[in-house]
């Protein structure tokens, strides 16, 4: 076995690819995302750009439709779904409950470095991410890239909200020193070195935007331009967008509760100054018109306490979930067979 995806036609063997895809709910877009990838990988495999035992691995997310039925019906009849049984591109596996995206992303990951895949390309199921895009990661991961990273070249398909809110997060994860990778969600190849590395990574609270960066290795991009959702509604709305941002916030920097400090040293002063100002009016009779900002101080640390409360609050938080050591998923069911592993 060969730790690099090799796909030139000087190649002595052409490379194990997995394709990983994490699940939740796609009984409407599964069909056509099965057929465009059997397509992707007939045409791979057809130029000896892949190996026959490459794979797509479905990670099913503890869906409540039937999402997993369907995964299961691709890896044992295929033909029903209207694909060709010429090679058997689908395998699957089934979270026992809902873990979240970045779970469901990690855990297919792992599975294609256990079962011995020389590199793994994740996307999402909603068929946005180009899957053309996969040739070029191919080639450039050839060329020594050990992970290539699928980016927009642009964000017309979204909405001027979602544009501005992506664009201030992309911002400010840097400005809190973060690595990340502009406008590059979770489409991405990588070796395998690079999935060894990722392996030695255990928290509980992953986000794998930061995750990925932080390996080192050698790296290359893809531009693509990305689509509409094919089917269904997005996984993501606001409220896991903000989610998604706080586990990626607390998870690579301590700035916000650094913040917290300099609040702290800004409220001292303030308090200070109005024990001054409360004294001054004290001493001149003007007993009333502090009224007002006796109030003022009063919210003003008021909300500072609450927030700072709030801040550290989510540090403890993720502390308390990583010391308890549980598993970040539990496998309940595999199409191929194979023991379920945590």
């Amino acid at each position: 076995m060969t730790n690099d995806c090799r796909v030139s036609a000087s190649s002595p063997v052409a490379p194990r690819l997995c394709v990983v895809v994490p699940c939740y709910n796609e009984e409407d877009v599964l069909p056509e995302t099965s057929r465009r990838l059997s397509e992707k990988l007939d045409s791979l495999f057809g130029r000896g750009a892949i190996s026959k035992d490459s794979r797509v691995l479905f990670v099913n997310d503890g869906s409540r439709d039937l999402t997993w039925f369907l995964i299961r019906t691709l890896h044992d009849d295929p033909s029903s779904m209207g694909l060709s049984p010429r090679q058997p591109w689908f395998s699957g596996i089934s979270f026992a409950h809902n873990e979240g995206h970045q779970n469901a992303l990690y855990a297919g990951l792992m599975e294609a470095l256990d079962r011995g895949y020389d590199c793994a390309i994740s996307l999402d199921a909603d068929l946005q991410d180009d899957i053309d895009a996969i040739d070029e990661m191919l080639v450039k991961h050839d060329a020594g890239a050990e992970i290539v990273y699928g980016v927009r070249s642009n964000r017309d398909t979204d909405t001027a909200f979602k544009r501005g809110t992506a664009g201030m997060f992309y911002d400010l994860m840097a400005w809190l020193g973060v690595e990340m990778v502009s406008n590059c969600a979770d489409y991405r190849l990588m070796g395998r070195r690079s999935l060894e590395a990722l392996s030695q990574y255990t928290e509980v609270n992953l986000f794998l935007r930061g995750i990925v960066p932080a390996l080192g290795f050698t790296t290359d991009v893809v531009y693509y331009v990305r689509a509409e959702r094919f089917a269904g509604e997005s996984k993501y709305p606001l409220k896991k967008m903000v989610s998604f941002a706080l586990e990626g916030i607390t998870s690579f920097s301590v700035k916000p509760i650094r913040w917290v400090t300099m609040l702290g040293i800004v409220s001292l002063a303030v308090s200070f100054i109005m024990v001054v100002y409360t004294l001054v009016q004290a001493f001149t009779g003007h007993v009333v018109a502090g009224w007002s900002s006796l109030m003022v101080s009063i919210w003003f640390v008021g909300g500072l306490v609450m927030v700072s409360l709030g801040v550290v609050g989510e540090y403890v938080g993720r502390i308390y979930l990583e010391s308890k050591g549980r598993p970040r998923y539990i496998i309940s069911e595999t199409t191929d067979g194979e023991l379920p592993r945590a």
